[in-house]
């Protein structure tokens, strides 16, 4: 059996759907397995031994110029390559028209994805012709469950923690830090406040604990006020890319972020967590099995998922004593 996956972004979502490949490998081992995944998140899943192929994409950088003559050779390249792969069954695991045209695209006779309810967008399941009822409430075992598609029981979830970024992580691992906190998120109302970071590096380092500061790309400025308003309790580590910020996570005894691709990573390759949560549900996206290492409020608006300017009370009503306080909590 040819088994093509769909998750093409972004870091947290495609470490999530890591239990399906491993599931796969281990119930199917005969299989081949593809995936295929945006051209900036490759390098997450090159070099998995679970994977036979990687099949990236640069769907991002071919919607803003869909009529280049450019994208057109790129996409018919794709196209190309996905059928050199001739799957059997192609796995949705994103729900959406994205997803769906590319199932289409590779030509697999077994389209597997979740049922129209179950959608991000519904319209997308005319894409799909084996759809699957989803069952549980976190994204890893709603992903997982699709794979009753392919007649498979209920799968733990294993997230293979040494099979990710095994090759090509960096043989300089940074030096111990106790903690790090990785400040940045995709939507700005999930950034708890710079000022509010640097007072709980000063809380840890008065209790003894080193304190880093994720140096992500795009986010040196924030890096430097937290730094800034720590009073030097915390220093910049390097994490620009992803075997970099690996090799930082596995070198840290605590990541502090909030629901972000570096916290999932973390708590998938093992390293304890803290997440400082808002807009989002902690049942849904908060570390997998570890509920209780979320910080959330309970609010009327709580898990509104909508996408702001700014970080609102959720996140503003958490203070940095309450992250301080459960950090030291993990840390023992």
């Amino acid at each position: 059996m040819r088994i093509l996956l769909i998750r093409t972004s972004a870091l947290g979502d495609i470490v999530h759907c890591l239990p399906v490949l491993t599931a796969l490998r281990r119930e199917r081992p005969e299989a081949k397995i593809a995936w295929v995944v945006e051209e900036a998140m490759a390098p997450l899943l090159a070099g998995h031994p679970d994977l036979d192929e990687l099949i990236p994409v640069r769907l991002r950088p071919w919607r803003k110029q869909p009529f280049a003559a450019a994208t057109r050779r790129e996409v018919w390249a794709l196209i190309r390559q996905l059928r050199a792969f001739r799957a059997d069954v192609a796995l949705d695991l994103m729900g959406n028209h994205k997803a769906g045209v590319l199932a289409w695209l590779s030509g697999a006779p077994a389209r597997i994805g979740a049922q129209r309810k179950a959608r991000r967008e519904a319209s997308s399941s005319a894409w799909i012709n084996r759809p699957v009822a989803v069952a549980g409430q976190h994204a890893v075992d709603r992903a997982l469950s699709l794979l009753a598609g392919l007649g498979l029981e209920p799968q733990r979830a294993d997230f293979g923690p040494e099979k990710i970024l095994a090759a090509g992580t960096p043989e300089s691992v940074p030096l111990p830090i106790d903690v790090v906190i990785h400040p940045g998120a995709g939507w700005a109302n999930k950034v708890y406040p710079p000022a509010s970071w640097g007072a709980v590096a000063r809380q840890l380092a008065a209790n003894g604990f080193s304190v880093g500061v994720a140096l992500a790309r795009g986010e040196e400025a924030l890096a430097q006020e937290i730094e800034t308003t720590s009073g030097g309790a915390a220093r910049r580590v390097e994490a620009g890319s992803l075997p970099a910020l690996a090799a930082t996570l596995r070198a840290t005894r605590l990541l502090l972020a909030g629901d972000t691709g570096p916290l999932h990573l973390a708590h998938a390759l093992g390293t304890p967590v803290v997440a400082v949560m808002g807009p989002t549900d902690p049942a849904r996206h908060g570390p997998y099995g570890r509920p209780d290492l979320a910080l959330a409020l309970t609010l009327p608006c709580s898990g509104c998922y909508k996408r702001l300017d700014g970080p609102r009370a959720c996140l503003l009503s958490l203070s940095p004593e309450e992250v301080a306080a459960k950090a030291l909590a993990v840390l023992g």
